[in-house]
């Protein structure tokens, strides 16, 4: 008789296969090749990565007037010198060793071996989630002001700033769920227009300061009112600056889209010269750029707007620029410039999305710290955009408010990659350099400490995804430990005449930990597994020697060497962890030989609970036991699985 079937499971069947639909073009790491981008002029790139760092623009001023008050443009000037003379040397020199788009966390992972180098690498990917999720919120948030603000705009609109930015929000997942390629065209027409009209914009601006004197003199009169001396002046404009630390973001991004950049065609690929010279034009003309725009827009935003304007309620909150385009150009240009505004805004959050989409599984697939999921692009622009829209919940979609953690992502980033960059520099001996570099690491890790002190919701925020990436990293490396952890497995030609000569009979392996490694160790270990396991004299047998390499690697290329000590005969490789190595191996031969081979090992005493640590953490542990379940797993098929012996 017929089954029912399910209209519900039916119907679901559908939508799961399409939200774990992989890409065709595969990244990096052990489970895709890397992604074969096309390349575009450094110059069209820059557009890219600008409508992140450029896009700042839209709220930085406000933010710094709200900080600084009377002193925004000397607090800005400190921010500018930091930015040619501390971040853009910094990424400069990141630029030159991620040029495959690895980004400055790839140099630190290299610092630290061991956990501890993949527990600092999780914390730093949880400072990236920061940085690029509220760059997603927060420049949805903004984008909203400009929507709401504008004179335009319907009063029944003008209550509903986070149903607006959700909104917006959820209009970004749904792009990328649909289906997002990097688009440069649409990036150089967006940064293009909106330059221009922030050109605009600030020139009247400026002709109206230059035409009213007397603001730049009321001005002067508000500074010394509060400040006695130019002195004092200068200490509190550094000591404001980590607030401002917003106009440092987008450097993260500048090397991160690497790839993309166009080089010389004779270029080799492990050294693209031409690639990372592009780069750096990149970097210095987005920075420089970007430091003329903060200048004169700080300044004409502190003479031009009234402070009560900067303040929650006002309209210049959160849209310095916009105010001044509709004050002193008019509406109709003014709404051109808030859709200006709103567009690079929303594309911001573009490009951040496609850095967590890129980033993330760049580092957890090959650490085995991510579900089977993660590798489909769709199941993971869900999650982020339900973080997204939970933090816009969380922060009431105000641009102020979220201006803490943005800051503490950028600021982390930025110290991460200035103290690799500072070690870097003094493997190589310089002591000039190491100086110098060294100063600017300590300058941005002081800014990192003041933010984190002046405004700690950044931290918790940043806190909240570290232990989230942590706690589910663990979970799936502890859930996926028994899965074949091997890309490939290569064997030398001594070891493959091993495994031909015993394909003559059956082929029994006798797992061995090395110790001396001389004749007598191989004798006393046959001679025990033969009266352990009854195995016939006649019958010749080959020792399995695993070595661990780095137990906190996931997945790793299995190289057999073929030894022989006297008459003994050795296959010896080095692996992440010993049981999947072995049931790897097994598996190989069986398949090169046709024959399903027979493992031999003897009992582990001790408490099982210890040994399960001992496999999770360093790589051994039961081992007859977890092979065998490792086994269980790739082969389903009990009749094609290699033998599992276990005496003693």
């Amino acid at each position: 008789m017929a089954q029912p079937t399910d209209p519900i499971q039916q119907n679901r069947r559908p939508f799961i296969h399409w939200l774990l639909e992989e890409d065709r073009n595969t990244k990096d790491g052990p489970y895709r090749k890397e992604e074969i981008h096309r390349k575009h002029p450094w110059w069209q790139v820059m557009c890219l990565t600008g409508v992140d760092y450029f896009s700042t623009l839209g709220y930085q001023p406000g933010i710094a007037a709200l900080a600084a008050g009377a002193l925004s443009p000397l607090a800005t000037l400190i921010l500018v010198i930091l930015t040619l003379f501390g971040a853009l040397p910094i990424y400069q020199r990141v630029a030159a060793k991620s040029s495959h788009g690895e980004g400055s966390i790839a140099m630190l992972e290299h610092l630290l071996p061991w956990w501890q180098g993949k527990l600092f690498v999780l914390c730093l990917l949880g400072f990236v989630a920061t940085d690029f999720i509220i760059t997603i919120t927060l420049s949805a948030a903004d984008a909203t002001a400009h929507i709401i603000e504008n004179p335009l705009t319907p009063d029944v609109l003008h209550d509903q700033p986070v149903a607006i930015t959700l909104l917006l929000v959820a209009l970004l997942g749904a792009v990328f769920l649909k289906g997002f390629r990097e688009a440069i065209g649409l990036a150089v027409f967006l940064v293009g227009v909106y330059l221009v009209l922030n050109m605009v914009t600030i020139s009247v601006g400026i002709e109206q300061i230059l035409q009213n004197p007397s603001g730049i003199t009321d001005w002067k009169n508000a500074l010394f009112a509060t400040h006695t001396n130019p002195l004092s002046m200068l200490g509190v404009s550094l000591l404001l600056f980590p607030r401002l630390a917003l106009g440092l973001s987008g450097f993260e991004t500048g090397v991160l889209v690497m790839p993309l950049v166009e080089g010389n065609s004779s270029d080799p690929e492990g050294r693209p010269k031409g690639r990372i010279k592009n780069t750096h034009k990149l970097l210095t003309t987005a920075a420089v750029i970007m430091s003329f725009f903060l200048l004169t827009s700080s300044l004409v935003t502190t003479l031009l707007i009234p402070a009560a304007e900067f303040q929650a309620g006002g309209k210049a909150n959160g849209r310095a620029l916009a105010y001044i385009a509709h004050s002193y150009l008019g509406n109709s240009f003014g709404t051109l410039y808030d859709l200006s505004t709103i567009a690079i805004l929303w594309f911001a959050g573009a490009s951040a999305m496609a850095g967590l989409l890129n980033i993330v599984p760049r580092y957890l697939p090959r650490y085995g710290m991510s579900p089977n999921w993660t590798r489909a692009i769709r199941p993971l622009v869900l999650v982020f955009t339900a973080i997204a829209c939970a933090v816009t919940i969380l922060f009431q979609a105000n641009v102020e408010a979220q201006g803490g953690a943005y800051a503490t992502g950028v600021l982390v980033l930025i110290s991460s990659a200035a103290l690799a960059v500072t070690l870097s520099v003094r493997r190589r001996r310089s002591k000039g350099g190491t100086i110098a570099f060294g100063t600017i690491t300590l300058v941005f890790f002081y800014t990192t400490v003041v933010n984190i002190i002046e405004r700690p919701e950044g931290i918790r925020i940043a806190a909240c995804f570290i232990g989230a990436i942590i706690l589910t990293s663990l979970v799936s490396r502890v859930w996926r430990s028994t899965e074949i952890r091997a890309e490939r497995i290569e064997i030398d030609k001594t070891a493959q005449c091993f495994i031909a000569e015993e394909n003559q009979g059956k082929i029994r392996l006798v797992a061995n930990r090395l110790n001396v490694g001389d004749e007598q160790e191989y004798f006393l270990k046959e001679k025990e597994v033969r009266e352990d396991n009854h195995i016939p004299l006649a019958d010749s047998v080959l020792f399995l020697e695993i070595q661990i390499s780095d137990a906190s690697e996931f997945a790793d290329i299995i190289r057999i060497k073929g030894v022989q000590v006297g008459e003994y005969r050795i296959l010896r490789t080095q692996s992440a962890a010993v049981p999947n190595a072995i049931a790897a191996i097994l598996l190989y031969i069986r398949d090169q030989t046709g024959q399903l081979p027979h493992a031999y090992f003897g009992w582990s005493e001790g408490n099982p609970i210890q040994y399960l640590l001992r496999f999770i953490l360093f790589g051994e542990g039961d081992i007859p036991v977890v092979t065998r379940e490792v086994l269980r797993k790739a082969e389903k098929d009990p009749k094609r699985r290699p033998a599992i012996h276990v005496g003693g």
